[in-house]
């Protein structure tokens, strides 16, 4: 016996040619009680429980005001309680919207690879699995040799006394097998089977996450273009101005202090519009890459705030079941449970291992001898070893697992926390976001009445062109006010849905277990 960190303690092997045991060895009794009584070593996983915590705000929630007559304006109202459905978006009533998520659930590639990188979880799983059953080997082998030895006569093959050669033919098959006595295959097993897990909620949640950009982008995209559009009235307004303040100081009406004003306002208005074309250009581009196109390859679609329809009633799914329909939350769960199993395995590997081995075939000087009567053989044996020496490595393997996983469950912990801080801040900002359209709506309300109350002065002479192009400058800058508060409301209420889960639970795709079989 030799100290090699894992040692062989002892080796059974019996065996016996040309006829079958005539009875089973006492040692494999004891081998089925040693099965009969096998356990698991280490926790046994225990999902956490919920935090038990009865909203995600301070105060409670509450229908948020309503702007009428205002796109985006309308009261949205907070059903708690209520579920999420697995197409949420359609709740935007958008045809193109509809159409562009079609796509990026067909083409995007992080989707694509996170399916793959699943499968491949899903495999390992399967291949882990086989460790349950025996492993079967066949093997045949044909040599010729020659001997300085005597063997016994074999009819119609004379041998040459002291120095002969001769063919030998051996078929055998071989059969050997681990008894999971400690648990170190299960809990393998469990382990694999907790990645795969954690695997399929990061597609899971690669999912959610795409379907929220492409919603959140293609809203920004329509918010942008609206904003370009009230740039380029002020931009003309501006020019507009400084030609009559230019004739206004050829006339002696005007100062160049005036001038100088105007073209400072009027440079600080273009220099407003190469960034939002920035922006809309970046836009477009991401959202040829969410479809998994090129941006050259861009969809045609064309985006409009007024064309999508708020959601008025939100489900706000119940603190207790949030933890159960975050895919990240459902992750890092599925990540300690890898861990615990990891402990049941470094102490697994501290422990004796158990091997069972036959053999049977046969051998023959020649080929057409093989199976006849004389030349069959079979063997039984049986090994254990354990570790005797490790130098430590076993001991703070074991320790390191159990660190890893006080590693994984302050994770979880941390996730959970930033899953209700989301919602809590969605919530939040849809309160404040109504508040916001409110008021900008009611900017843009009143510099609307100041514009037509300056065309109709202009009209029966009142009052001047400056004043107009002055009131038509404030009434485009509400204006940007209101598009940037109506994107933001419509872009938070898609952040609620990510928030809560997604409604991924409701999507056959995303929920069958193809593992099962």
């Amino acid at each position: 016996m030799t100290i090699n960190g894992v040692e062989q303690i002892f080796s059974l092997d019996f065996k016996r040619a040309n006829s079958p045991p005539s009875r089973v060895p006492p040692f494999l009794a004891v081998l089925t009680l040693l099965l009969l009584s096998g356990c698991a070593v280490g926790p046994d996983f225990k999902v956490p429980a919920a935090p038990d915590v009865n909203g995600y705000t301070v105060r409670p929630l509450s229908t948020t005001v309503a702007s009428p007559n205002v796109a985006g304006g309308e009261a949205q109202r907070f059903a708690k309680g209520s579920d999420i459905s697995g197409d949420w978006w359609t709740l935007f009533h958008s045809k193109p919207l509809n159409d562009l998520i079609a796509r990026s659930l067909a083409g995007n590639p992080d989707l694509k690879a996170a399916q793959a990188a699943l499968s491949v979880a899903r495999e390992n799983v399967l291949a882990q699995r086989g460790v349950y059953f025996p492993s079967v080997t066949g093997g045949f082998s044909a040599s010729r040799q020659k001997a300085s030895d005597i063997l016994a006569p074999v009819p119609n093959y004379p041998v040459v006394p002291n120095e002969f050669q001769f063919n030998l033919f051996t078929p055998q098959v071989s059969v050997s097998y681990v008894p999971d006595v400690f648990g170190l295959n299960r809990r393998t097993t469990e382990s694999l089977e907790a990645q795969e897990q954690s695997v399929r909620f990061q597609m899971i949640a690669t999912y959610t996450t795409l379907t929220a950009n492409v919603v959140v982008t293609a809203i920004q995209q329509a918010s942008i273009e609206a904003q370009i559009d009230a740039t380029r009235q002020i931009i003309g307004a501006d020019t507009k101005m400084l030609q009559i303040l230019k004739y206004q100081l050829a006339k002696g009406y005007a100062s160049g202090l005036d001038v100088a004003a105007q073209r400072s306002q009027l440079a600080q208005a273009n220099a407003m519009l190469p960034p939002l074309l920035k922006q809309s250009a970046q836009l477009h581009d991401l959202l040829a890459v969410l479809t998994g196109r090129f941006p050259s390859q861009a969809p045609v679609e064309k985006f409009e705030l007024s064309s999508l329809q708020l959601p008025e009633e939100l489900p706000v799914s119940l603190p207790s079941k949030l933890v159960a329909q975050r895919p990240d939350v459902r992750q890092a769960a599925a990540n300690l449970h890898a861990a615990s199993a990891g402990i049941g395995i470094a102490i697994a590997n501290r422990l004796p291992n158990i091997e069972l081995t036959a053999n049977t075939g046969g051998t023959a000087l020649a080929f057409d001898q093989l199976f006849t009567s004389g030349t069959g053989f079979w063997g039984l044996g049986a090994a254990v070893t354990a570790p005797i020496f490790e130098g430590g490595t076993l001991l703070h393997q074991e320790r390191a697992a159990r660190a890893a996983y006080v590693q994984a469950a302050q994770q979880y912990r941390s996730t959970v926390l930033t899953a209700f801080q989301n919602v809590a801040d969605t919530l939040t900002a849809l309160e404040q976001d109504a508040d916001a359209v409110k008021a900008a709506a009611a900017a843009a309300g009143a510099a609307k009445v100041t514009l037509d109350l300056s065309r109709r002065q202009l009209q029966d002479g009142y009052t001047g062109y400056p004043a107009l192009l002055s009131a038509e400058q404030a009434y485009q800058q509400a204006r940007i006010g209101l598009v940037q508060a109506q994107a933001n409301r419509y872009a938070d209420t898609a952040a609620l849905f990510q928030a809560i889960g997604g409604g991924w639970w409701h999507r056959a795709d995303l929920t069958e277990d193809k593992h099962a079989k």
